[in-house]
């Protein structure tokens, strides 16, 4: 891809990530969050933590990072155990294989204007 459309996808895709994660996040109001500790290789770490709920239900919630600079990026986050970079990253690659590069970034913009109105509820992009 070109330098133009990789910084437009970065942009799409880092919004999308922002969007989902918060949402997520939103679902468990109310409940604690518990740090559980950290372990760095490198430029990269994980954060541990869990959210603690009602009937003592506990969702694991890992962080993915990696050291830019001299400050610590979040790039990936697991909840329950599921990367939501991988999830993406499968739905973006049935849709290439199915239409094209270019029909994936006209729905992850078509979706970011969806949010931007109140009107984005669904975090799947289809295919």
């Amino acid at each position: 891809r070109t330098s133009q459309q990789r910084e437009e996808f970065v942009g799409l895709f880092s919004g999308l990530l922002e969007r989902s994660y918060f949402s997520k996040i939103e679902n468990y109001a109310g409940e604690r969050f518990v740090y559980n500790g950290e372990t760095v290789e490198g430029e990269f770490a994980t954060v541990r933590s869990k959210i603690i709920g009602g009937r003592k239900a506990e969702i694991p919630v890992d962080y993915r990072l990696h050291l830019v600079g001299s400050r610590w990026a979040v790039h990936d986050v697991l909840i329950d155990g599921i990367s939501i970079v991988s999830n993406y990253r499968a739905q973006f690659n049935q849709i290439i294989q199915t239409s094209s590069y270019d029909n994936l970034t006209q729905k992850m913009r078509l979706k970011e204007l969806e949010t931007a109105r109140g009107q984005g509820s669904r975090h799947r992009l289809e295919p």
